[in-house]
């Protein structure tokens, strides 16, 4: 089979370089688009030299339909609304759409999903293998621990992040939902300041700290009586998002239309 033609969202900021690197690196992927904001300042710049790489020819565009005529897929770790415009054009063009974006909303989801009946589309709050194992066992634990386990879950990023809680945290608390088979969106605590009163029985809370360079660390506590529990997860390099995105991309190839997660590249569904 051909390479995967692959093109690269928000190729200028820091996962797009990410990504461009790992497609560098990667046989049987090939990078064939770099797509920017447009009125980027970085608009004609070379995608390899921005990414501490030899040039490679593949210059930024804000124009992804004219990009995706000659590509298999996309790589999109962007901005909500970004993402959004690039499903539609995805879509239309057949092109396999692996979403890492975070911070999107239930609409977002819900547009996301009214293209998947023609469209393959892997979308997840987080690429890398740990943090799917990661959520595989929180479910499970949960399941296992009666409600007399309060639910917490911690993380911090570096200080440029906009959206609270991540991604990850949601998609660790949404595995904790499923574990005890509640609704996430009706058992949450985001935010708590001043006179809260005691915490509300069930509630899955979730506390978001930013600062320095951090990469990414998520802590689930499963706190009862005279004992807790924790499970964590600590990044190192978000180079191992852009290796799980590309493995997602290549993957999904062989898929037939439909919104899958990276439990389903790794095989961790019924886990």
């Amino acid at each position: 089979m051909a390479d995967m033609r692959l093109i690269v969202a928000g190729a200028g900021g820091r996962m797009g370089r990410a990504l461009t690197r790992v497609l560098s690196e990667t046989p049987g992927a090939v990078l064939t688009g770099a797509l920017e904001a447009p009125g980027s300042e970085l608009l004609g710049k070379d995608a390899g030299v921005l990414a501490g790489l030899p040039e490679n020819g593949v210059k930024l565009s804000g124009d992804l339909w004219s990009l995706s005529a000659n590509a298999d897929g996309i790589v999109d770790f962007t901005v909500p609304a970004a993402t959004i415009a690039n499903v539609a054009i995805a879509a239309e063009r057949g092109l396999v759409h692996v979403i890492g974006t975070t911070g999107l909303s239930s609409s977002d989801d819900a547009v996301i999903k009214s293209v998947t009946g023609r469209a393959i589309v892997v979308k997840s709050g987080n690429m890398s293998l740990g943090v799917n194992l990661l959520a595989a066992l929180v479910k499970r634990v949960a399941q296992s621990l009666d409600h007399a386990f309060d639910i917490e879950i911690l993380e911090m990023h570096h200080r440029a992040k906009i959206d609270a809680p991540s991604g990850t945290a949601l998609m660790l608390g949404e595995a904790a939902a499923a574990g005890r088979g509640v609704d996430l969106g009706t058992h949450s605590a985001r935010g708590r300041d001043g006179i809260t009163g005691a915490r509300r029985p069930g509630d899955i809370g979730f506390a978001s700290l930013r600062g320095g360079t951090v990469t990414g660390d998520h802590s689930v506590i499963f706190a009862g009586a005279m004992e807790r529990i924790t499970l964590s997860h600590h990044a190192e390099d978000r180079m191992m998002f852009a290796q799980g995105a590309i493995k997602a991309a290549l993957w999904a190839r062989q898929q037939t239309p439909g919104l899958y997660s990276m439990a389903d590249v790794l095989g961790l569904r019924d886990f």
